[in-house]
């Protein structure tokens, strides 16, 4: 009788594990309103660290995920015609160099309550991973709702850490029944319309309420970054709405923002931070803030 001998089985490649922290809202009504969001992964050795309490939290790699995304601010401006507002549900795609969006829907106006109302000029925030130049955008409406057609002015989107604001004209219907019938177009920019201006970078600010009593406040806090040479931010709110305001500033709290705002330069000089008062509590016992200027590159 033959004897065979049996190979021991070969050992196959282990697929790399890739994590995607978010720690943020994907709510209407929370944070910058999408219920959609781009995460990119991050080193293994930060999540197994945040698992030892080593230091290194979640909620931090949240918010270095955020400081390598783009914030883009979009103003959409509807009509001043017949009908021309729209109740369906609106969508962009932003076009770059380097990639673009994906479909990202315009829930939550920071203007108006009923958007995309006649002759009214709606406000969104748009993050995502670098796309490059913008070079084009997508625009449309799923045609669901009583009153569907709109009638498209305008789109301008301003993009702080490429240091341009562009305006896409339109001045057309998306609608079924009027002009040639299509619910979303294609637009590029005007260049003519295209504002240039110093790029913003994004700041880390970590801020520290004492522990004291009737340290916290639920007012609105802003800040002020000064370099040399006379150079300033703009006052800029840490808190994107009322309900984080009533998060955040706890009496003995740490509390940590990514913000875009104007280069300052190397050597932050001073600060100038404060809150505008009102409300049940407003008073705030502030211990100090950490502030860190995050490159491109990492550093």
């Amino acid at each position: 009788r033959l004897l065979t001998s049996r190979r021991a089985p070969r050992e196959q490649p282990v697929a790399p594990f890739y994590y995607f922290p978010c720690q943020r809202w994907l709510a209407v009504e929370e944070d910058d309103g999408q219920i959609v969001r781009e995460l990119v992964p991050v080193d293994e050795a930060f999540v197994k660290k945040d698992s030892e309490n080593d230091g290194q939290s979640l909620a931090t790699l949240g918010l270095e995920q955020k400081a390598k995304s783009t914030t883009y601010t979009v103003k959409v401006k509807t009509g001043d015609k017949k009908n021309a507002g729209t109740d369906a549900n609106v969508f962009i795609t932003l076009y770059g160099s380097k990639d673009d969006t994906g479909i990202v829907s315009l829930k939550a106006s920071k203007i108006n309550k009923n958007k995309f109302e006649r002759g009214k000029v709606d406000e969104f925030t748009v993050e995502s991973v670098d796309i490059g130049d913008l070079k084009k955008i997508k625009i449309g409406h799923d045609n669901k709702g009583n009153s569907t057609g709109w009638f498209l002015e305008w789109v301008e989107i301003d993009a702080p850490s490429l240091g341009q604001c562009l305006k896409f004209p339109c001045g057309r219907w998306l609608d079924k029944s009027e002009d040639d019938g299509a619910i979303e177009r294609i637009i590029f920019p005007a260049e003519l319309q295209t504002t240039e201006y110093i790029p913003f970078v994004p700041y880390e600010i970590t801020v520290y309420t004492s522990d004291i009593f009737g340290a916290g406040t639920d007012a609105d806090v802003f800040i002020v970054l000064y370099g040399s040479d006379g150079i300033c931010t703009q006052q800029k709110s840490l808190c994107l709405n009322k309900r984080e305001q009533r998060m955040y500033f706890e009496r003995n709290s740490v509390n940590q923002f990514i913000v875009e705002l104007e280069d300052v330069g190397d050597i932050i000089e001073k600060i100038r931070i404060g809150h505008k008062g009102g409300g049940l509590n407003s008073g705030w016992h502030l211990d100090r803030v950490a502030i860190r200027r995050l490159l491109p590159n990492g550093k």
